[in-house]
């Protein structure tokens, strides 16, 4: 019976595409304010079609640098998974330079040092780690029907 509870709540959230959940399948009742700034800094740079939270927090607090924190604050390791065409190369227009450039659609690297610039100041005040998922929406179509083949 705990199976099955487990499997309708998981699939209750991808039908209903909740973006907020703990490492444990525990859906969260309101985020931390380190989650509500990641959130809001990546949608504004990034604005993706989909982006997922996940905080993993609670499975790392009892590694050293978190129990000399007390476990930390619980918003210290998130897990991202974010969609978003922002990381697709572009042509852009400069037009108070009078000039177009091309933006080179960015590798994976490139991708996360863009993210973990933006959130410099949440690494400052604690955020210890991110496990980032950086996808357009072509290499997300892709990569899905790949794993349908299987």
């Amino acid at each position: 019976m705990l199976w099955a509870t487990r499997s309708l709540r998981i699939a209750l959230r991808q039908r209903l595409n909740f973006s907020r959940t703990m490492a444990s399948d525990t859906i969260l009742e309101s985020p931390g304010p380190v989650e509500i700034a990641i959130r809001e800094k990546l949608v504004t740079l990034l604005q993706p079609s989909k982006l997922i939270i996940t905080n993993e927090s609670q499975l790392h607090r009892h590694h050293a640098a978190m129990r000399s924190q007390g476990g930390g604050n619980g918003e210290t390791h998130f897990a991202v998974q974010v969609i978003s065409d922002t990381f697709k190369g572009k042509v852009c227009v400069l037009s108070n330079l009078g000039c177009i450039c091309f933006i080179p659609s960015q590798n994976t690297v490139q991708r996360h040092r863009l993210i973990y610039s933006a959130l410099s100041e949440e690494f400052s005040q604690g955020l210890h780690a991110l496990s980032l998922n950086t996808k357009t929406l072509e290499e997300a179509q892709r990569y899905q029907a790949d794993r349908g083949r299987e």
